[in-house]
């Protein structure tokens, strides 16, 4: 006769550890689309003009952003997001990278 198994509760730091990560997950979704869409932005206005400065701006802090949400998820290399979201390389030195 295989032993008797105890019923497996789920105790409130398993529930709070649980919607944690589905919350880190959904903010990382979040910032994805956030940078996504300035992304687009800056690359539909190519005139360099203020508005293409303020896109781009805007564009670096949602990068930025989305960087450090992928940071707090334990992603620490970005290679992949640079790659998967075509951003371009004057949003990158402003953010510091090359």
């Amino acid at each position: 006769m295989p032993p008797r198994q105890t019923p497996h509760f789920v105790s409130g730091l398993e529930t709070l550890e649980s919607e944690l990560l589905a919350e880190k997950a959904a903010a990382l979704g979040r910032t994805a689309i956030a940078a996504q869409r300035a992304l687009v932005k800056l690359s539909s206005h190519p005139e360099h003009d203020d508005t293409r400065m303020r896109l781009l701006k805007a564009a670096a802090r949602a990068v930025h952003h989305y960087f450090i949400q992928r940071e707090l998820s334990g992603l620490r290399r970005h290679d992949d997001a640079i790659r998967d979201l075509a951003i371009p390389r004057e949003v990158l030195v402003r953010l510091g990278a090359s």
